[in-house]
């Protein structure tokens, strides 16, 4: 696994709720979530506000060290559909071509929601944990992760982990590993009540951990990944989900050493920030 330190491979027990995939997931959480903030239409939402100038900052904003590039984008920040184009470049300082062709996803089950590490403007959705948004920003792609054994995964180009009957993704916002993929089988205190059981969920045979709330603030949000959907038209729980072709088709092409970023964006705001980002 890479040093992303919300994808920790660790080693504990836990009861099993509710996974990204969505409403198939038949598992119940116990543990009470932010209610959804009201959002401002997007029609009147002011531009976001972003901290930091991406090229200048490649340790908060990975595109300025990315020759791969994935773009997710929606029609507003309500919509659950969207689409996923591939970009790559020979350099840093080159620019983006196309790769591949236009595909079609899903997101969260409520739309799309700022990271706030980006400190958007008021009046537009910020992600927190539970919200059933998916988050909008720039993201670093660093792990894969699926229900094959390591074994037979050489055509994976980013670290491998292997999904099995002890892995879940912590979601308890009290927990000290919230936010976190844990092997249940030896940490020696079980402090959450509530995590995702990722072998029993059918979309997690194969994904992607997207390196999102990094280090993990509570509340935040959690578990998010790009993973096999459950059709179209059906959200997740704050995931980026597709068909499994496609994302077999995704973790073919990423590669570790071209440092894969994922920039997700309902489409007004991938317009307004194209030319700051230097986006495709």
């Amino acid at each position: 696994m890479t040093r992303s330190r919300h994808v920790a491979l660790q080693l504990a027990t836990a009861l099993l709720f509710l996974g990204c995939a969505g409403m198939s997931a038949s598992v119940t959480s116990v543990t009470p979530v932010t209610p959804v903030t009201p959002v401002t239409s997007v029609a009147t939402a002011p531009a976001p506000r972003l901290a930091v100038d991406v090229r200048a900052d490649a340790a908060l904003h990975p595109l300025a060290s990315s020759t791969q590039l994935v773009v997710v984008t929606t029609a507003t920040w309500d919509t659950t559909g969207g689409t996923l184009r591939r970009y790559e470049r020979g350099t840093t300082a080159g620019r983006w071509r196309s790769v591949g062709s236009r595909e079609q996803i899903v997101v969260g089950r409520t739309g799309l929601a700022w990271d706030d590490a980006l400190r958007p403007a008021s009046g537009t959705p910020v992600k927190r944990e539970g919200d059933g948004r998916s988050p909008a920003g720039v993201f670093v792609l660093d792990t894969v992760f699926g229900f094959a054994p390591r074994e037979g995964t050489g055509w994976i180009r980013l670290p491998y982990l292997p999904v099995t009957a002890q892995t879940e993704c912590v979601d308890d916002v009290r927990s000290v590993h919230y936010n976190t993929v844990v092997d249940r089988g030896g940490v020696s205190s079980v402090d959450w009540t509530s995590s995702e059981p990722m072998r029993r969920i059918e979309q997690y045979r194969l994904g992607v951990i997207v390196g999102y709330n990094v280090p993990p603030v509570a509340s935040r949000g959690s578990c998010i990944f790009l993973h096999i959907w459950a059709g179209a038209g059906i959200g997740t729980e704050g995931c980026t989900a597709m068909p499994e072709r496609v994302l077999t088709e995704l973790v073919l092409w990423l590669d570790r050493a071209r440092r894969p970023t994922l920039v997700q964006l309902p489409e007004r705001e991938y317009a307004r920030l194209r030319d700051s980002l230097a986006l495709p």
